[in-house]
């Protein structure tokens, strides 16, 4: 029954988008990447969601629920006010200017060279830590969800590579016959879909903890292991409270406004003020993402002990607990999920690549028709990368420390050094080229030292934090000494109206307000003590 309702969503989300967007051509690259920028604010809004959790966030963050509390949230929730600073602050500015990829800005703040630079960090990213860790976690919860090495015959590991296959064969198939305007359509489906019958969940968990009764399992959770419910880290957990105000502010931000597979669902967007609604629908959601994110870890915490591999905590819940038609209906929410993060990767990879990479190369030489065409060129590459990310998945089993921090931890080597030379790219006018190049070599070595060598005693995004100051001075004292001739000008390219969404910030204040008062909630002064 699981599989057949699985099926059945899934072929009817995909039934769905093919109706919704069969006279759409993907025949250049402003259609295949940016959708001909058109989408209106509920698609962005679920475009951003969607490309920001697929199952590793549902695997990791339930994860470290499950073995620490829930202050992993963090993630999700300080993202709010970063959400709001970037809506407000940094989209305007990628729109006024007409980008095609962020790194183009860096071009126009710097020079080629550091817009060449950050492209292959990026691109490395995507292909050693984005795409192997999306596949990764949806092989490991759709095992835990169908048994499928039970039902094979097959061990856990072997399991994992078969479906890190499936899984991703199928996601390179959509990205390759759809483009972003597929995507967006189904994205929107599965938001309706996530916000409906997909909450459910807990309710589940609930009333099996209370055998029977959902109330009994609210009881449990509210009087025993309270601990768990607490969303404000202590120094031996995994997300101290402290990093919310240091390296994870950083990360956010980068995330949100730098990250070219985000950003490239904002530059799709018919205008400034759909973006910033999108945005807004996007931060709400993140808002409500605990109940699935955390609150199924805790739970499994009253039910599980002695689990050997944590990271299948949630899939082992949610197989547990699901009627066997949810079952298939949350499985098919997770491989939307994962599917979605998967085609956002390889779309922004591609679109690196092509417009700020290869395009660049053959500028000027005389090549066969078919190697000019910058379309089919974008569609081997989401290929070849496809399958390098699939070759690199299945080692992720080995990685330590639980799943989410490692993949936080990787992604830091090459997120905040980029924003950093975006920050200070936007702050100043006459810091040269090379301070970017300096700062970004500088940071990358620091920090990929203080993880892979030697142990600074301090966590990791604290060091990011620290890291971000000292290349920050250092590429101001560089601004000194050898400052540009002409000082920096913003022009103006606007391809969409960049009128400002009228009730933005209102509704920007609300969602952070929101926010913290989910912490409070979560934490000594809310329900950790409720029932003491």
């Amino acid at each position: 029954m699981a599989l057949i309702s699985f099926i059945i969503i899934i072929f009817s989300v995909v039934l769905f988008s093919w109706f919704k967007t069969r006279k759409e051509k993907t025949g250049t690259l402003n259609a295949l990447f940016f959708a001909n920028r058109k989408l209106g604010f509920a698609a962005v809004g679920c475009g951003l969601l969607f490309t920001n959790i697929n199952t590793a966030s549902f695997i990791g963050e339930n994860e470290l629920s499950y073995v620490n509390n829930m202050s992993v949230m963090a993630w999700g929730i300080t993202s709010v006010l970063a959400m709001q600073l970037v809506s407000e602050l940094i989209i305007p500015i990628y729109l006024r200017t007409g980008i095609a990829t962020t790194p183009d800005f860096l071009e126009l703040r710097y020079d080629r060279s550091v817009k060449s630079i950050v492209s292959l960090l990026f691109l490395a990213n995507y292909i050693v830590n984005l795409l192997p860790a999306v596949l990764y976690g949806s092989a490991v919860a759709f095992d835990g969800l169908f048994d499928i090495s039970g039902h094979l015959g097959i061990g856990p590991q072997a399991t994992v590579w078969l479906l890190v296959w499936v899984i991703g064969t199928l996601g390179t198939l959509y990205a390759l016959l759809g483009g972003l305007k597929a995507l967006t359509v189904s994205d929107t489906v599965l938001g309706f879909a996530l916000f409906t019958g997909g909450l459910l969940l807990p309710y589940f968990a609930l009333r099996y903890l209370g055998a029977g009764s959902w109330q009994a399992g609210l009881h449990t959770i509210l009087s025993s292991k309270t601990e768990h419910l607490n969303s404000i880290g202590k120094a031996g957990d995994a997300i101290p409270f402290s990093t919310i105000f240091t390296g994870m502010l950083l990360v956010n931000l980068y995330y949100w406004g730098t990250e070219q597979y985000i950003v490239q669902q904002v530059l799709a967007s018919k205008d400034l003020a759909t973006c910033q609604k999108g945005i807004a629908l996007a931060s709400l959601g993140k808002l409500v993402l605990p109940l699935l994110l955390n609150i199924p870890g805790v739970i499994a915490a009253h039910l599980y002990t002695g689990i050997p591999n944590t990271s299948t905590v949630f899939s082992k819940l949610a197989g547990d607990v699901s009627p066997p038609a949810y079952s298939g209906y949350l499985a098919a929410l997770l491989f939307g999920a994962t599917i979605t993060t998967f085609i956002a990767g390889l779309n922004g990879s591609a679109s690196l690549f092509v417009l700020n990479v290869y395009k660049p190369l053959i500028a000027g030489k005389k090549l066969p028709s078919g190697e000019q065409d910058p379309v089919r060129t974008a569609k081997k590459f989401q290929v070849l990368i496809s399958i390098i990310a699939m070759m690199i998945a299945p080692f992720i089993l080995f990685a330590t420390g639980g799943f989410y921090t490692w993949l936080q931890k990787i992604g830091g080597l090459f997120s905040v050094p980029i924003f950093t030379i975006m920050l200070v790219g936007f702050l100043t006018k006459r810091v040269p080229p090379l301070a970017a190049r300096t700062g970004l070599f500088f940071f990358i070595i620091s920090y990929g030292s203080t993880q892979l060598f030697f142990d600074c005693k301090l966590h990791f995004l604290h060091v990011l934090a620290i890291l971000f100051v000292i290349t920050t001075l250092l590429m101001l004292l560089i601004g000194r000494w050898r400052p540009m001739s002409i000082p920096f000008e913003l022009k103006q390219n606007s391809r969409v109206a960049v009128q400002p969404w009228k009730y933005g910030r209102i509704v920007g204040l609300a969602l952070v307000v929101a926010s913290i008062l989910l912490f409070m909630l979560f934490s000594p002064m809310g329900l950790v003590n409720i029932g003491k």
